[in-house]
């Protein structure tokens, strides 16, 4: 299928059909701010810090660059003073909810912002959704999910309990752009979500090397030998 060409800051370029603006601007190096968007997931549009101006058929709009998918004719706009105004804003808010997060601080200072002007609220987690997509999404867990509503809303386990569901692989905390998800390991023990997991022992070099529930996960979804991970990578 042919390419279709958009402008974007009046530059012609060709983006497959089917893909976002994002796609198309960072295929072409042009810069984006965006935080909840990765190319292992689905497109959210949760975070709206890649809002761009838009102008198709003679209408001007803002619209996020993740979930508007390109088309022939397309003009877009990613640093007008109403693009810089609306970036500015959510970064604002961002930044009341986690002041200290390194990767906030960066696209702060990238788009203009010494300090948010609100009020901190500082509840760490920023709702990208990142978690919670990437178990559902490419674990296919799903052992978290959100709960409550506005201003109460957050990532959980199911009623705040132990995490059921949860293999103990990590993803949601490496995913996260904020690191906000704990996870440590001690004593042979991986500890997320407030939930131990035992840890498997190479019986070659007796390093722990992965949750047992983890590897049970992937021998019962794959159908794996039941001596498949016996060893650790090391010594295979």
């Amino acid at each position: 299928m042919s390419k279709i060409t958009i402008t974007i800051n009046g530059r012609e370029i060709a983006a497959e059909p089917g893909s976002t603006i994002l796609r198309a601007a960072q295929s072409a190096n042009i810069y984006i701010p965006t935080l909840c968007h990765n190319e292992e997931l689905n497109p959210y549009g949760s975070c709206r810090l890649c809002m761009v101006e838009i102008t198709q058929k003679n209408r001007r709009r803002m619209v996020a660059s993740c979930i508007y998918e390109v088309a022939g004719g397309l003009e877009v706009q990613t640093e007008t003073d109403r693009v810089a105004s609306v970036r500015k804003l959510v970064i604002e808010l961002l930044l009341t909810r986690n002041p200290y997060s390194a990767t906030l601080k960066e696209i702060a200072a990238r788009v203009g912002v010494e300090k948010s002007l609100f009020e901190d609220d500082q509840k760490g987690c920023i709702l990208c959704g990142q978690c919670v997509r990437v178990c559902r999404e490419v674990v296919g867990v799903s052992a978290i999910g959100y709960k409550g509503r506005g201003f109460t809303r957050e990532v959980a386990t199911p009623f705040d309990g132990p995490a059921v569901d949860c293999i103990a692989c990590g993803s949601c905390s490496f995913i996260c752009p904020v690191d906000v998800i704990p996870m440590k390991e001690k004593d042979g023990i991986r500890t997320i979500w407030k939930t131990e997991f035992p840890l498997q022992n190479c019986k070659e070099c007796g390093r722990e090397f992965a949750p047992i529930k983890q590897l049970d996960y992937f021998r019962n979804n794959y159908n794996l030998p039941e001596n498949h991970f016996d060893t650790c990578i090391h010594c295979r």
